[in-house]
């Protein structure tokens, strides 16, 4: 942290209505590339959670009431704000989740993105008129902000997950209360000083940092003054968050889990998909929910693909994120690499085979080797799963109807990717794939303009682009009568 040229940027504390708020036990936040003690942040609670949502309530009728070229300007400082502090942010997101420096400040700039464009797109919440049934009234349509957000976010996009949410709601005119992930909560809160920094008005942002997950998550989920709550994590939580928000009938979006095929057809620039698969699966250590989960090649080019495959993996270079040249960072704890690691074993237990890597990394105890599984079937462990880790299952097809099936054959819906030259194949396979985002001769296809969400189990409601809005208003409808008399 010494070498931060802002230390303000260091926060220890929840930001509740404008406040640092203390309380009395800490929480350890670890570099997971050393193990090393990076910050002791106070560990907040249900007390907190409720007093982060009073403040919301409080100040949502003068967020409301602002109009939206005045929210626009507050919201572009904080914009300004994150760019002119990229460095210094992104060296914070790596010291407390792992990945590559220049992977870091890469999400930053994404994050920021989305308070960028929603500053613009908050101008832009058209209404209607509709053509009334009868001459003497007047149908008109107009959207208003949902009220107080409340959000949980994950550890692997600790500043992004943050701004697509905050960005909309306070577009919108929404206020917000966020519980980041307690393994990387200091990216949150410094979003949180330079949101204050911009002049965003006390009660608009508020984070709450704690570990009692059930306890806090319940109060975000069940409180009547929540109008809206939205979660990215994994699909059985996000099952059990939007049960407790049933109670209250509240307005909901999920990002959950994916298992995102990537399709090589036979008539595909391989070199192209190679370096498409590379990008998709291996930033950020593969944890990442869009992340490639299977690879599925044509028979006729398995052979040639995955030699090129793993030559170009086999270059990555694995390392503390803040040392030059590294591409793979760690995981993000032990276990998660124990999880991976048993994912590997069982499918290699079931007749998958090792080209590549396959073990945990010398370079310490949360890393996981980049690894190449052939022989894969759509019922092994590392293809049924969510594998969350650097590991690339390739399975062969034969063809386009087999390699639909195989894409299809899962629960979640959230990104697939596949690489064609063809343009029959391009529009058929676009169309019959069950996933909410899909990646046609690309690897990375997150922008603030598109709009982000899957289908299936994979969640409901969009983030970003001009729809990402939509989950954060309201729709009113007034009928107005006695027009003709």
């Amino acid at each position: 942290m010494h070498s931060l040229k802002d230390q303000q940027l260091v926060k220890n504390f929840s930001y509740i209505n404008g406040s640092w708020h203390s309380s009395e036990t800490n929480l350890a936040v670890n570099n997971p590339a050393t193990g090393e003690l990076v910050a002791n942040v106070s560990n907040a609670g249900i007390a907190e959670t409720e007093l982060a949502i009073k403040a919301a309530k409080s100040a949502y009728k003068m967020w409301s009431g602002k109009s939206a070229n005045e929210r626009a300007v507050l919201m572009r400082n904080w914009f300004n704000l994150m760019m002119e502090h990229q460095d210094d942010l992104g060296k914070i997101l790596t010291l407390e989740q792992g990945k590559p420096l220049a992977e870091a400040k890469g999400e930053i700039a994404y994050g920021a993105a989305f308070i960028e464009w929603f500053a613009e797109e908050g101008k832009r919440v058209y209404g209607d008129t509709i053509p009334a049934p009868a001459n003497d009234k007047r149908i008109v349509v107009i959207k208003q902000p949902v009220g107080v957000v409340a959000s949980i976010t994950p550890w692997n996009f600790p500043n992004a997950m943050i701004a697509r949410k905050a960005a909309a709601a306070l577009a919108a005119g929404c206020t917000f209360v966020v519980r980041p992930a307690t393994q990387t909560p200091l990216s949150a809160l410094a979003m949180a000083e330079l949101a204050e920094r911009a002049g965003i008005p006390a009660g608009v942002f508020n984070v709450v940092v704690g570990d009692d997950a059930r306890g806090m998550g319940k109060v975000l989920t069940e409180h009547p003054d929540v109008a809206k709550f939205t979660f990215t994590g994994s699909t059985p939580v996000g099952k059990a968050l939007i049960s407790q928000c049933a109670s209250t009938v509240k307005k909901v979006s999920m990002e959950l889990g994916g298992n995102a095929p990537f399709i090589v057809f036979a008539d595909a620039d391989l070199d192209a998909a190679v370096q498409g698969a590379l990008a998709s699966k291996y930033r950020n250590a593969g944890q990442t929910c869009v992340c490639t989960n299977r690879i599925l090649v044509h028979q006729d080019v398995m052979e040639a693909f995955s030699e090129k495959f793993a030559q170009a993996v086999s270059t990555l270079s694995m390392g503390n994120g803040l040392h030059e040249d590294v591409n793979v960072g760690p995981m993000i704890s032990e276990q998660a690499v124990a999880d991976v690691q048993t994912l590997v074993d069982e499918s290699i237990n079931m007749g998958a085979k090792v080209i590549l890597g396959g073990k945990i990394e010398q370079a310490g105890s949360c890393f996981y080797q980049p690894t190449i599984l052939t022989n894969v079937t759509n019922d092994m462990p590392v293809a049924s799963n969510e594998i969350f880790g650097p590991v690339s299952p390739l399975i062969s097809f034969a063809n386009e109807a087999e390699a639909l099936a195989l894409a299809n054959d899962t629960e979640y819906g959230l990104a697939a990717y596949f690489y064609s030259r063809d343009i029959g194949v391009i529009w058929r396979v676009a169309e019959g794939l069950e996933f909410g985002m899909i990646g046609i001769n690309e690897g990375i296809i997150s922008n603030a303009a598109a709009p982000f969400g899957g289908v299936k189990q994979s969640g409901n409601g969009r983030e970003g682009s001009k729809y990402g809005l939509d989950d954060y208003m309201e729709i009113k409808y007034l009928c107005m009568g006695g027009i003709d008399k």
